[in-house]
């Protein structure tokens, strides 16, 4: 429910402030006023797109701010998944700066547009001969069925089904369309892998090898030298060993004498034990050293086989080769086992697709249970507007195909004039015969759900009389139940009101300015008596204002 509309540096509107009420108000005032400049403001706080002409004042921003009890609506999961502060009196404010760009709040925080748009549908409905178009789109014919069959549980039990099913077939179909290209490489990855797999290769080989094909390669010389290098420390005259023992046997005779004589003797000690150590392991390498054509061949067999694989893959080392071998067998199994994978989603989706028939089919059952009680109801309210002869016929037929909605698809069908051809409702329904069933459905409605604040703009345009009367009964009747806002020119339906604004221009310092006030008793029957009676007011027009508001007053 709208409780409040503040506008700034808006069109015409330098600053204004307006206070709203439940029930039924209505909005009056001249041709040009500004009725339409109130509604391009709400229209702003409803996600419309601004501009920088929608400023009064070109070199200061436009700001527009409405508070809403939006408390009966359920709207605190909304708020959640669009990460907003809930309130139960809500603030929604749009910013219209000099340079066109604007930015729109609620409670506060920034939102987008789409996001703005959305929550608006769930908070104010303004209602036009333009929006009466609606009424040929089939989502908002089944909207208004299910609304009046009551499916809103059934409808969300459907939706999730629905998804659920759509997800499942689509990674089923997605699998099926892989299917064969998976196929057609599985053979040459299945050939690399056992490439891979049969050279049953370890991580560091390479180095191992190519260090070992030094030593196979070079054995001559490595044995000539270590041959040399056993001389050197075991020759009897002058090798190392030798010349170490003499050391040792001199420094042994002095050793008592002294203690750094007997560090000098453990030193030397010490050296000749490593030397010792030395000497026979370097003839023991030389007794392995030997030259062996058969080893070489074998080692580099396998490096060329490395080497081979490596350029194959288009890899730097044996770690790569294994990473590559390793995602091979991911590929090779995943196509293995692509038989019971697809038995799986299949499975899957025709789980879903099972309960989304169900769901379907209940839906149905209850959509055609209730359309006898819809015609009906809107054939009694159309004979209150004035369209005894009228005829709503609602057409649902079954389909094999799933849809957001259902299986159904729905057509209004109308006719005008008793024993008329039923045709869609959208090609033979005239502006006001749309209109008057647009207000029929919207009366049916606010019975079974609560419906957003309703802004009537002019809806009554071309009618006049005992049917105006009527059109402001239904529009008390939803007053009743919802925030109903009547912007009109028919003086029946001006005083049916709890509360009467009026919108006016007036100069201010050559500054044309639009404003909007309450009107206080007086002031009403003034202002419906002037819609009787044209500027001029009469005595016999304030009379007959007094006595409409009087009868309304009863």
């Amino acid at each position: 429910m709208i409780k409040s509309l503040t506008i700034d540096n808006f069109a015409l509107i330098d600053n204004l402030t307006v206070d709203f009420e439940k029930g039924l108000s209505i909005i009056t005032g001249e041709t040009g006023a500004g009725k339409s400049i109130i509604l391009g403001a709400l229209g702003l706080i409803l996600g419309e797109r601004a501009g920088a002409k929608s400023l009064k004042i070109d070199e200061r921003k436009c700001v527009i701010e409405c508070n809403l009890d939006v408390a009966s609506y359920n709207l605190q999961v909304f708020f959640e998944e669009n990460d907003l502060d809930y309130d139960d009196n809500s603030i929604i404010r749009r910013e219209i700066y000099p340079s066109g760009k604007s930015r729109a709040f609620v409670n506060d925080v920034p939102v987008k547009l789409s996001v703005l748009s959305e929550l608006g549908e769930n908070l104010v409905d303004i209602h036009s001969q333009h929006q009466t178009l609606k009424l040929s789109d089939a989502d908002f014919q089944l909207d208004v069925l299910d609304s009046i069959s009551e499916n809103a549980d059934l409808l969300q039990k459907y939706t999730k089904s629905y998804k659920l099913y759509k997800s499942a077939k689509k990674k089923y179909e997605t699998l099926v369309s892989k299917q064969a290209e998976l196929i057609r490489t599985h053979d040459y990855n299945k050939f690399l892998l056992d490439e891979l797999v049969e050279a049953n290769l370890v991580s560091g080989e390479k180095e191992v090898l190519e260090n070992e094909l030094e030593t196979l390669t070079n054995a001559e010389d490595i044995k000539r030298s270590l041959s040399e290098s056993s001389s050197i420390l075991f020759d009897e005259q002058a090798g190392i060993v030798s010349t170490l023992s003499h050391l040792k046997s001199s420094l042994s005779k002095i050793q008592s004498f002294s203690d750094k004589v007997e560090v000098f003797y453990q030193r030397a000690e010490s050296i000749a034990i490593e030397c010792d150590d030395l000497a026979q392991e370097i003839d023991a390498l030389a007794e392995e050293t030997e030259y062996n054509p058969q080893q070489i061949d074998i080692v580099n067999e396998r490096l060329n086989l490395i080497f081979s694989l490596e350029k194959k893959h288009n890899v730097a080392d044996i770690a790569e080769l294994l990473l590559i071998q390793e995602k091979l067998q991911t590929q090779v199994d995943s196509v293995d086992n692509l038989d019971a994978e697809l038995e799986d989603l299949k499975i899957k989706a025709d789980v879903e697709l099972e309960k989304t028939s169900k769901f379907a089919n209940k839906l149905s059952e209850k959509r055609i249970k209730n359309i006898p009680s819809l015609e009906k109801q809107i054939g009694e309210v159309l004979i209150d507007l004035g369209m005894p002869n009228a005829d709503l016929n609602i057409d649902l037929q079954q389909t094999e195909k799933f849809e957001p909605e259902g299986i159904d698809v729905i057509k209004f069908m109308f006719s005008a004039n008793k024993g008329g051809k039923f045709d869609e409702i959208g090609k033979v329904a005239s502006g006001g015969e749309l209109s008057r069933v647009m207000l029929a459905v919207k009366l049916i409605l606010s019975a079974k759900k609560n419906l957003p604040s309703i802004i009537f703009d002019e809806i009554d345009t071309g009618v006049s009389g005992d049917i105006a009367d009527k059109i402001g009964l239904i529009m008390e009747r939803m007053a009743k139940k919802m925030q109903v806002i009547s912007i009109t020119h028919l003086p029946q339906i001006a005083c049916m009101g709890q509360l009467h604004y009026k919108v006016f221009k007036h100069d201010n310092g050559g500054d044309t300015q639009t404003e909007m006030k309450v009107l206080s008793s007086d002031e009403r029957v003034e202002e419906i008596a002037k819609m009787l009676s044209g500027s001029k007011i009469t005595e016999s027009a304030l009379t007959h204002a007094k006595e409409l508001l009087a009868v309304k007053n009863v």
